[in-house]
């Protein structure tokens, strides 16, 4: 059975701690200013030796410096990313049987690509060592699709804590949405229904096969945009209507696909042939300020790949 240290003790600790910290600032060789600054963290490894045995108290040590930076109240925190980054990699090393601050990482590193796939490594550590928690899960699927369009990797990520007990049932659909747009409709499509097969009760299979009918609304969506096109073609000009694929003496449809819930198709505001009882599509919505975000290191990246 474990004892837990007397007061004295800890505090002895965390003043060690304080004075190995101290010291790592003063005398480790570092290779150039920005690794001098207040981002600066002494490795896991020395922190470990410094310790005197007490890991779990190191930890939450640099933990507090986490949350203390976080909660600083300053508006522009994505300039201490990396200092977080570094504190919960010594946090994660020294306990990694701790929780949250797994998915602290995922909050806070979104400033940067670099940030973004540490916080993810963090995540993977976390659900190596909760590998039934959904929530580790989660964070890193929507990394993955949100910031990285890594739109596969996040079902495989995700499409596990589907299955676990506590797991909302929101997860299903996104896995969904998710291979729709890498795999296609087919897989998602076979996912839910397997899922459906399997439901527990009848509310859940209800909400699957809601999930099923939302992919057959975009299949059919997908089949108009198509005719779409082909009538561009043919017609060098855009329909004004979806009833203009019936039009002319060499109509491109002779039937439009009826709605599935019995409603009509539509061109929405932004111009796409959607569904008046969804009016919209079948995809992962995101903040317009992310997606140029997504832009500018999509862009970041193909100059790197460029310059080498």
């Amino acid at each position: 059975m474990r004892t837990r240290p007397s007061k004295t003790l800890r505090t002895l600790v965390l003043v060690a701690l304080v004075a190995t910290t101290g010291w790592a600032h003063a005398h480790l060789s570092t290779p150039g200013e920005t690794e001098q600054d207040e981002s600066f963290v002494p490795p896991p490894e020395l922190v470990r030796s410094a310790s005197f045995g007490f890991t779990a108290l190191a930890a939450d040590y640099y933990w507090l410096q986490a949350v203390q930076l976080a909660g600083g109240g300053e508006s522009d925190l994505s300039r201490h990313a990396t200092h977080i980054g570094k504190l919960l990699d010594v946090v994660t090393e020294l306990d990694p049987w701790v929780d949250h601050p797994y998915r602290f990482g995922a909050v806070w590193m979104t400033d940067s690509e670099k940030n973004v796939r540490h916080a993810n490594d963090l995540l993977r550590r976390g659900i190596a060592y909760h590998p039934e928690d959904w929530r580790n899960r989660f964070y890193l699927g929507f990394n993955q699709f949100y910031y990285l369009e890594e739109n596969e990797a996040a079902a495989e990520t995700l499409e596990p804590a589907t299955h676990f007990a506590d797991s909302p049932r929101y997860l299903s659909r996104l896995v969904a949405r998710l291979r729709s747009q890498s795999d296609g409709l087919d897989s998602a499509a076979i996912f839910l229904e397997e899922l459906a097969q399997r439901a527990p009760d009848g509310y859940t299979r209800a909400e699957y096969e809601k999930a099923l009918d939302e992919i057959e609304t975009e299949r059919r969506a997908r089949f108009l945009e198509q005719a779409r096109a082909e009538f561009k073609w043919r017609n060098s000009r855009d329909i004004t209507a979806v009833e203009d694929l019936l039009a002319g003496p060499s109509p491109v449809l002779s039937q439009i696909p009826a709605e599935p819930n019995g409603w009509e198709w539509k061109l929405s505001e932004a111009g796409e042939i959607v569904s008046t009882y969804y009016g919209s599509r079948y995809v992962v919505h995101r903040n317009p300020i992310d997606e140029e975000r997504r832009a500018r290191w999509r862009d970041e990246r193909k100059s790197e790949a460029a310059a080498k």
